[in-house]
């Protein structure tokens, strides 16, 4: 794994009282967003060291690998850090669906009339045969923007 001195980038990031920082994924070929998930120190570092993207579940306190248990993994293309070095983007090649319910982007649900959830997509996969009847309940998808706690 790199050193601190061969990922000088780190100094620039400002992680919230827990140590993490929200990591946006971004489709890099259409510019669609994919997923938000938390990243700690070691994930940014697995991630910049394998080439895919790694983080934080909160709610299990443990790391995590895009696409361990589903095979949906996301190649990074490249990372970004926003003016204020709070919120960390990285641009991705993803493999599958990004989303443990089995769309391409966890960000298949538009608030519409009167406040009422509308899809707008349609599943990519068929999460409860990727991950078993639970759905969802994989290991690597717990930590998305789709549901807190959520694998992927």
């Amino acid at each position: 794994m790199p050193s601190s001195t061969d990922l000088p980038f780190l100094s620039a990031l400002k992680w919230n009282d827990e140590g993490l920082i929200p990591a946006i994924v971004q489709d890099a070929e259409n510019g669609d967003v994919l997923m938000m998930a938390w990243m700690d120190e070691p994930a940014l570092r697995d991630t910049v060291a394998t080439g895919q993207t790694h983080f934080f579940s909160r709610s299990r306190r443990s790391h995590w690998h895009k696409g361990a248990t589903s095979g949906h993994v996301q190649y990074v293309e490249s990372i970004w850090l926003d003016c204020d070095g709070d919120v960390v983007l990285i641009k991705a090649r993803q493999i599958g669906g990004a989303c443990h319910e089995g769309y391409r982007s966890c960000f298949f649900r538009r608030v519409g009339e009167a406040g009422r959830l509308d899809h707008s997509s349609e599943p990519v996969f068929d999460a409860s045969k990727v991950y078993g009847s639970s759905g969802g309940a994989g290991p690597d998808s717990r930590a998305t923007s789709c549901e807190p706690g959520a694998t992927g």
